[in-house]
């Protein structure tokens, strides 16, 4: 039976050395994911425009909703808005799709030399571009009403790092607990939709009552939302004490997900 190395070093020699295969798997994922459609991967571009409408009118227009208490006109609101709901977007299509990434690659999981890591790796890939994508579409809007934006806007990588780092190790994680536990991702179906109005997407944390903001800073997605939008809306710069925190827990996220894969994996195509 081979061996898996859960060293930590183990998960940057695995993406260097199957760089072209995640590269290569990515580009499957997402022509795929629009393939026989008539605009086909202009779809990537149009849903985000559309939501970034219909959450505008919505919040906007019918709710009447504010920014707390920035009063901020209908077009600032959706910018506001969107640039949170593209960080959950990111979070949340790796997320949901984690339990099932090697449940319907069983064809992967029989062939002994492939690397079943870079599964989790590619769907986190797909999940960035369409995050990229997105935020193209914020780029665009905020430059037409608004001009350019600030420069603090190059500080959005960084913010998202941590984010990103952690999600790869829960989708580990998730990975191959949904092997073994089919009923998982059912409950992350569930989980997911209630982090989407847990978290500061629609609402500032200042928003809330006093004694509730505290829980606030357990939801993982808080902080990355509230930097990202400091840092594209508001031209902030980003609380490095509180990123280089969430860097270090990501991090021991990302290793305890890559080494439970590792131990565990062995057992998926007896399940399977």
């Amino acid at each position: 039976m081979r061996q898996h190395s859960i060293a930590p070093i183990e998960i940057l020699r695995s993406l260097v050395r199957n760089r072209s295969l995640i590269l290569q798997l990515t580009r499957r994922e997402i022509s795929g994911r629009y393939k026989g459609s008539l605009f086909g991967t202009l779809w990537s571009l149009f849903n985000p425009i559309l939501m970034l409408t219909v959450y505008t009118f919505v919040f906007s227009v019918v709710l009447k909703a504010r920014w707390g208490d920035s009063g901020a006109s209908k077009t600032e609101f959706a910018l506001i808005l969107f640039a949170g709901l593209i960080v959950f977007n990111v979070f949340a299509e790796t997320f949901t799709k984690a339990p099932t990434v090697i449940l319907y690659s069983t064809n992967y999981v029989k062939k002994i030399i492939f690397p079943l890591e870079i599964l989790p790796v590619v769907s986190l890939a797909t999940s960035v571009f369409h995050g990229l994508v997105s935020l193209l579409v914020w780029l665009a809007f905020h430059a037409i009403i608004f001009g350019l934006p600030h420069i603090q806007i190059l500080y959005f990588p960084v913010v998202m790092l941590p984010l990103l780092l952690a999600t790869l190790g829960v989708s580990w994680l998730l990975a191959s607990a949904g092997v073994y536990l089919r009923d998982v991702s059912q409950v992350i179906g569930i989980l997911t939709t209630a982090l989407m109005f847990l978290s500061p997407i629609f609402y500032p944390v200042s928003a809330l009552p006093k004694e509730l903001q505290p829980l606030f800073s357990f939801n993982p997605l808080t902080s990355t939302i509230e930097q990202s939008r400091a840092v594209l809306v508001f031209g902030q710069e980003p609380d490095w004490q509180g990123l280089g925190i969430s860097m270090l827990i990501a991090l021991a996220i990302l290793w305890l997900g890559f080494a439970w894969f590792q131990k565990t994996r062995k057992g998926f195509a007896d399940v399977l």
